[in-house]
């Protein structure tokens, strides 16, 4: 999954909107005022990522702590959350060596994550549509 594919992805779910709080660099995705996400292109100057951030788009999730924890066991393209709760957040790398499902799998569930902490009213107006 190439970064356009994943913005047009971000962009797909309901209620979603993007904007740049952070500077023109970085694109922060939110379904109604909560960001889901965040697509940027890594410099190669982060920590702990020994420069594969570098050149690449990389893609900030919310995910359950347990599974976050699992995904960075299994591809060595997810690591803790950059700038993020390490906890509560991992950073994708989109080097081509995690499956296009599996992206979007992992941007459905932080979309749900942050949906299920909205208010009802706010989740039945989203969930209607789904």
């Amino acid at each position: 999954m190439d970064h356009k594919q994943a913005e047009n992805y971000l962009l797909s779910k309901i209620e979603t909107s993007m904007y740049y709080p952070f500077g023109d660099d970085v694109k922060v995705f939110r379904v109604k005022s909560k960001m889901f996400a965040t697509l940027a292109l890594g410099k190669g100057n982060e920590k702990d990522t020994n420069g594969k951030m570098a050149g690449h788009y990389c893609i900030n999730l919310k995910c359950d702590p347990d599974e976050a924890v699992m995904l960075r066991d299994i591809f060595s393209s997810v690591i803790p959350g950059y700038h993020m709760n390490k906890t509560q957040w991992n950073t994708i790398i989109l080097d081509d060596s995690i499956p296009q499902g599996e992206i979007e799998r992992m941007i459905d569930n932080s979309y749900m994550l942050v949906v299920s902490k909205m208010t009802k009213k706010d989740q039945a107006s989203i969930l209607v549509h789904i």
